[in-house]
């Protein structure tokens, strides 16, 4: 699925990716405030005079860069006295409102709520300043009701939220076979049923859907009890690589405080590096993570698999997020958008060249 040159794109408001809000947590938009004391305080000289920054992300495998660098205070000892203040969520579009109302400053999330984020503010919300994870989505099935690719018509298939990221990359692939497929109500050739990832599982067990397409720790969740992999989306992509998780900020932070931006990107690089340099310890800081999150870790039989289907990268493959976008037009789910200028990657760029690293490009998304 090659990335063509992006157009002009207008974006009309009414047939952005819909929104759909998570249940109000104790911190408000789903959210849950973390103590991030861990390994390692604030110490040191303040970044840009700040007492704190407050960042976001998903208590999830495919955010393995905050995850890790949030646990091992890599970002924390970036941004020295300026303490980091953590929130997570469990819907990227809570975490969009987070962002523009303020209660986070920077935030881990996935292409299609950093696409809907962008244009719903007519792109005077957030950037897009980092990559931080490749691939971890795949479609698990029932082997017993279905074993080719072509069983999968008159199946019923779950994705975790209509137009969300993994929704519309399913809907691209029954396209792409010639399938017809109603993209709002879910019904066609194959019956697309939205189910929360948190339920999916049990979906599956019962019989409720064949399959699902999802990403990880879910695909994993579902091999477990007695899924097989039919389909990794990696396949799909030109090197096996699109974007799963972006690093975004708020404008305004950005605008006001660089340097701090500049910090927490450090701190990103940094731990993709050690993360890459220490595969098992990574591993295990990431489950540790979940398990002070969640009250539990992932088992070794969840874990694993899922781990290896993920790769962390501070390239933000912009080409892929394009395509992305391409395929929710395609799919019904978007008007087109004008996504110039969704790319900030100035700092990103001038801590890779600190690292003696290659540049990354925004496949002609950096400008507006």
């Amino acid at each position: 699925m090659p990335a063509p040159p992006p157009s002009r794109r207008r974006f009309l408001a009414a047939a952005a990716l819909p929104l759909l809000i998570g249940a109000l947590g104790a911190c408000g938009y789903g959210s849950q405030r973390q103590d991030t004391t861990g390994k390692v305080r604030a110490a040191g000289e303040k970044t840009d005079g700040l007492d704190s920054v407050k960042i976001g992300y998903f208590p999830n495998l495919t955010h393995a860069t905050a995850l890790v660098g949030d646990h091992e205070g890599i970002i924390q000892r970036e941004l020295g006295g300026t303490k980091v203040e953590s929130t997570t969520f469990n819907a990227g579009p809570s975490e969009i409102e987070a962002l523009n109302a303020g209660s986070i400053d920077i935030g881990w999330i996935g292409p299609s709520p950093a696409i809907n984020g962008y244009v719903k503010t007519h792109g005077t919300g957030l950037r897009i300043i980092s990559g931080s994870a490749s691939g971890g989505v795949k479609l698990v099935v029932n082997p017993e009701k279905i074993t080719s690719l072509d069983d999968v018509k008159g199946k019923k298939i779950a994705t975790p939220q209509k137009g969300n990221t993994q929704d519309v990359a399913f809907l691209n692939w029954i396209a792409q076979r010639g399938w017809k497929v109603d993209p709002r109500s879910g019904k066609g050739d194959v019956s697309v049923v939205r189910t929360d990832n948190k339920v999916t599982p049990d979906a599956f067990k019962s019989g409720s859907v064949d399959g699902a397409w999802v990403p990880e720790p879910t695909a994993s969740r579902l091999v477990a009890d007695g899924g097989k992999v039919l389909l990794d989306e990696s396949a799909l992509w030109p090197d096996r690589k699109f974007v799963i998780t972006n690093v975004i900020v708020s404008q305004k932070f950005l605008a006001r405080h660089p340097d701090a931006v500049e910090a927490v990107l450090r701190g990103s690089v940094k731990t993709n590096a050690w993360i890459r340099a220490n595969p098992a310890k990574a591993r295990a800081s990431a489950n540790a993570a979940l398990g002070a999150l969640a009250g539990k870790g992932l088992p070794p039989e969840i874990l694993d698999p899922a781990w290896q289907s993920i790769r962390v990268t501070d390239d933000p493959l912009a080409s892929t997020l394009d395509a992305e976008a391409r395929h929710a037009v395609k799919a019904g789910l978007l008007s087109e958008p004008d996504l110039r200028g969704i790319y900030d990657l100035r700092l990103l760029n001038k801590v890779l060249r600190a690292e003696n690293r290659p540049a990354v490009d925004a496949a002609g998304l950096g400008e507006r």
